[in-house]
């Protein structure tokens, strides 16, 4: 997707972030500038869609202001100085409280930024603001006991999904090119997914983040592949906070090229688990399949590898986790939990200690199965949901029936694997909302995995692109 110029010509917030380094360098517009755009479609778009946690325009400015001057001196910080940046709610930052989108939870206050946070302001980005989750990101929904409801900026009548709801709602409506989210069963690329972004949930232990927490990552979500890659190139810097993360590996980022031919890919359609497939998302994925193959790609179709009772061991572990949470409140702090997540953790509290062994060893055979399933690939093709868009106001895709985890089949397993998974724009269905196309590779190989999305961006038809940036909003 390109960048939407101003009439006089200069560069703004929707460009990429390379276009806008390149054009800090070349004064024809400043950091200033850039951040007054984003914060015109902030003032713009946020009654509607409801983006941000917190959000401080004097402070932007602030930033922007010192970016602006580094670059009138020579001495820019690196290719994220002055890029308008945001980040989830629960990637604390000092002096911002945050209470992990639920109303029930007392607000934290830090004195030092976690990691992610930390990365960009040393690179000198400006952050715009923190943005919206579900309560404790258990929902994949931009609904909150705390926000209210984030809705989509291209149909407000939709979700964002979740949880990182506020991130792919930012970066919808081009509020600058990266935004970051955290990512435990898909909460990075179902908002990707469903507003027609490009998103990356990295190697568990690629992006430093504070708390490690099994299966969870932290990446960023955008309107293009290339500015998924930047982003990574400064937040894969090491943080001595996660004892989980690998050993800093100074990968080149930049450099996205691929020859597909001779890739070996899988292309799974049913998971073996969950929801059934919408036919118009397994259309999609097909296709997608299809390039690849006609590429030179050898594409094989790759059998189910989960069931219903894993997946149903990991909501198990974590309604039991989550009721932990319940319980360590005062009573008048539960009656504001969002009612949805109050009845989901509800069952939690008759769970054996026996029990829960035994689900989290589930997980752990959960991830065996996934990197055995996944060995003989390069890279796996598959839908990211298996259904649309929803109506903004449910907390999940079917409403507020309890089905469990049954729509997080297709993205789960990476997360307990480890691996690498991106979501990239692949269509859309015939009322017009976003399909989307998931990638994953081997752990570790997350650049192989940019450099496989960035080539399916190049080479999806026309009609599967980002959709265009909205300025104003119903």
């Amino acid at each position: 997707m390109t960048s939407i110029p101003q009439p006089d010509g200069a560069i703004d917030a929707t460009a990429s972030a390379a276009e806008l380094a390149e054009a800090y360098r070349a004064g024809r517009t400043t950091p200033s500038e850039v951040a007054e755009d984003a914060l015109a479609r902030i003032a713009r778009l946020e009654p509607v869609v409801n983006a941000f946690a917190d959000h401080d325009p004097v402070q932007v400015r602030r930033d922007a202001a010192a970016s602006t001057d580094r670059f009138r001196r020579g001495v820019p910080l690196g290719p994220l100085d002055g890029v308008p940046v945001t980040v989830k709610e629960n990637m604390t930052r000092a002096g911002v409280p945050a209470r992990s989108g639920s109303a029930a939870t007392d607000p934290v206050v830090p004195t030092v930024d976690s990691p992610i946070p930390a990365r960009l302001g040393e690179a000198g980005a400006v952050v715009l603001g923190s943005t919206t989750m579900p309560d404790w990101g258990m929902l994949s929904s931009g609904v909150s006991s705390l926000h209210g409801v984030t809705r989509s900026p291209l149909d407000p009548s939709l979700t964002v999904g979740g949880s990182s709801a506020g991130a792919g709602a930012a970066a919808a409506a081009g509020l600058g090119p990266i935004h970051f989210g955290t990512d435990i069963g898909g909460s990075i690329r179902f908002p990707a997914a469903w507003l027609g972004l490009a998103g990356l949930k990295p190697s568990a232990g690629r992006v430093p983040i504070d708390p490690p927490y099994l299966g969870r990552a932290g990446g960023p979500i955008a309107r293009r592949v290339g500015d998924l890659a930047a982003a990574m190139a400064v937040v894969t810097r090491p943080d001595v906070r996660d004892h989980t993360s690998l050993p800093y590996e100074a990968i080149d980022w930049a450099d996205l090229r691929v020859d597909v031919r001779g890739l070996r890919v899988g292309l799974q359609l049913d998971a073996g688990a969950g929801l059934p497939v919408d036919p118009e998302v397994a259309a999609a994925v097909r296709t997608a399949a299809e390039r690849f193959a006609a590429a030179g790609a050898e594409v094989v179709e790759l059998a189910p590898f989960i069931d219903d009772h894993l997946l149903g061991q990991v909501d198990r572990f974590w309604r039991v986790r989550f009721r932990r949470t319940y319980d360590e409140l005062a009573p008048p702090a539960r009656a504001r939990v969002l009612p949805y997540i109050a009845r989901w953790v509800a069952p939690g509290a008759d769970v054996s200690g026996t029990d829960v062994l035994a689900a989290y060893d589930d997980l752990g055979e959960l991830r065996h199965r996934t990197v055995l399933a996944t060995a003989g690939f390069d890279a796996v093709l598959s839908p990211v949901a298996s259904m649309a868009a929803f109506p903004a106001e449910r907390p999940m895709p079917w409403g507020e029936e309890d089905l469990g985890m049954a729509h997080i089949a297709f993205t789960l397993p990476y997360n307990l694997s480890g691996q690498p998974a991106a979501s990239v724009n692949a269509g859309t269905t015939t009322d017009g909302r976003a399909i989307a196309l998931q990638i994953a590779g081997p752990r570790f190989a997350d650049r192989g995995v940019l450099a496989l999305a960035e080539w399916w961006e190049r080479e999806r038809p026309a009609d599967a692109g980002a959709p265009p940036v909205p300025h104003r909003v119903a």
